[in-house]
């Protein structure tokens, strides 16, 4: 009897280092395939870069609580946020669509207009795609071009031990955005008459529903003429990225809880709803902020960048993943962060 092994056994990250064990490159212009934000390819003067993102009605959104328009500008924005990530700028997009016969054109129409201030907003060109019919629900799927300069590229695979780690902006704010609608969700489904109760909420629900890609800090770190050595974006929580990176570059992490960015909205929230914040910062996801590495001599140049926290350094693989908790505790750090097949 053939052996069968449950995809919830290897996780998102396992099944993909399975089934693309046996892929070699066979194209000289093929500089960088599966394993990083986005692939790149030799496409002359600069680097090209391509990525995709899926989006599934039911896994990775609910148009019970998810405005349709927001829809369309995340689906843009997290693919914008890979190119991001590899230093790069975006440039097109193509938009593949699978549709059930309950959405009218008029649905569309507004999906679309959140796609296009999306593109609006980060200078990118929609330039295509396919729309089929869905048996049940919404089916997005986007993928993405950019490029980047040839000595600009940023690789998971280039921290090196002593190099100083950095966050943007702030974590666990989606997370926590994303338990604030499943909570009022089900308030409604309980009592129909109740009405959202999300006017405290402001900051964090929309960053579970309209996060936006930092390009400016990839154009802000050249201006500074910073190169980060090695980036991430922050996607299925901050743990799960340092686990990318300590694998790719073969180093370890200290992290610093006193120096993780959390807003004081995600803070009282997780408060309010029991759960610890760091939690929240470690393995809530989706934030869809940017990790990455910078050598001891670039610190002078951010030192006084509001939007860019100094968070931990690298060091050596044997030492591990570790968060020096704020009473000076050592403690190893687990990746808890999303997976969509456990």
């Amino acid at each position: 009897m053939e052996k069968r092994t449950e995809i919830s056994e290897l996780g998102e990250f396992g099944l993909i280092d399975r089934i693309t064990r046996d892929f070699v490159n066979k194209n000289e212009s093929t500089k960088i395939g599966v394993g990083d934000d986005a692939a790149v390819i030799d496409g002359g003067k600069d680097y090209l870069l391509l990525s995709t993102d899926m989006l599934v009605e039911g896994v990775h959104f609910d148009l019970s609580y998810m405005p349709i328009q927001h829809l369309g500008y995340k689906s843009i924005s997290i693919n914008v946020s890979d190119i991001a990530a590899m230093n790069g700028e975006p440039k097109q997009v193509v938009v593949n669509l699978g549709l059930s016969n309950r959405f009218s054109v008029e649905a569309v129409e507004k999906l679309y207009e959140g796609m296009a201030a999306a593109c609006k907003d980060f200078k990118v060109d929609l330039v295509g795609g396919d729309t089929t019919s869905s048996p049940s629900g919404l089916i997005l799927s986007v993928s993405i071009t950019g490029s980047v300069a040839r000595d600009k590229v940023a690789l998971r695979s280039k921290v090196e031990i002593g190099d100083i780690i950095c966050a943007t902006g702030d974590l666990g704010a989606a997370y926590i955005g994303l338990q604030v609608l499943e909570r009022e969700k089900q308030v409604f489904l309980a009592n129909p008459e109740m009405q959202p109760n999300l006017a405290k909420y402001p900051y964090v629900t929309e960053r579970q529903l309209k996060p936006k890609a930092r390009t400016d800090i990839i154009y802000e770190l050249a201006e500074l003429n910073v190169k980060p050595k090695a980036m991430i974006d922050i996607s299925d929580g901050l743990a799960s990225e340092l686990f990318h990176l300590a694998k790719q570059s073969g180093v370890g992490f200290f992290v610093y809880e006193d120096k993780l960015p959390i807003d004081k909205q995600t803070y009282d929230t997780a408060v309010e709803f029991n759960i610890d914040p760091i939690t929240c910062v470690m393995n809530g996801g989706e934030d869809y902020e940017l990790l990455f590495s910078i050598s001891q001599e670039d610190y002078e140049k951010l030192k006084n960048h509001p939007d860019i926290h100094f968070i931990g350094y690298a060091t050596e693989k044997e030492k591990g993943i570790n968060l020096v908790t704020k009473n000076q505790n050592v403690v190893p750090i687990k990746a808890q962060g999303w997976d969509h097949f456990r």
